[in-house]
C-alpha cells in the first residue's frame, strides 16, 4: 500500500518484465564463459536468418527484418488468433497481437532448427485462408 503517486512513479520506472534470482543467477553462470555465448548468439542469429527467410517464402504472411530473438509477422490472409490456436493444437507456442497497432499479428520465437523446421511445416499446413 503506497501514496498513488510514488506507485505510479515506481511504474513509470519498473522494467517490462521481472527477473527472477534463477535468471539473475542464468545470466551471471554465462557470463563467465564468453566464447561459449558468442557461439550461442551465432547460432541464434544464424535461425533468425534462416526463419526469416522461410517465413519470406509464405504469401499470406509479411515477416519483418528483426534483431532480437523472434520475428513479428502481419498475417495478410487469415487471423493471427485462429492461426495461433492452430498451432497449439499442433503443439507450437507462439503469440499473437490483436490490439490497434499489431492488429493480427504473430510473435514467432527463435529456436533450434528444428523447431523452425516444425513451425515452418505447421505454418504451411494451416495456411492463411
Amino acid at each position: 500500500i503506497m501514496h498513488p503517486k510514488v506507485a505510479g512513479y515506481l511504474q513509470s520506472i519498473k522494467m517490462p518484465y521481472n527477473v527472477n534470482i534463477a535468471a539473475r543467477v542464468a545470466v551471471r553462470e554465462s557470463l563467465k564463459d564468453i566464447d561459449y555465448l558468442m557461439e550461442k548468439v551465432k547460432a541464434i542469429v544464424a535461425e533468425r536468418e534462416r526463419l526469416f527467410d522461410e517465413l519470406s517464402k509464405l504469401d499470406w504472411v509479411k515477416p519483418f527484418p528483426s534483431k532480437a530473438n523472434f520475428i513479428f509477422c502481419h498475417v495478410l490472409n487469415g487471423k493471427a488468433a485462429q492461426i495461433q490456436q492452430a498451432l497449439e493444437e499442433r503443439g507450437i507456442l507462439i503469440r499473437y497481437f490483436d490490439i490497434p497497432l499489431l492488429q493480427n499479428s504473430l510473435r514467432i520465437s527463435v529456436g533450434r532448427p528444428e523447431h523452425t523446421d516444425a513451425v515452418i511445416k505447421a505454418l504451411k499446413e494451416v495456411g492463411g485462408d
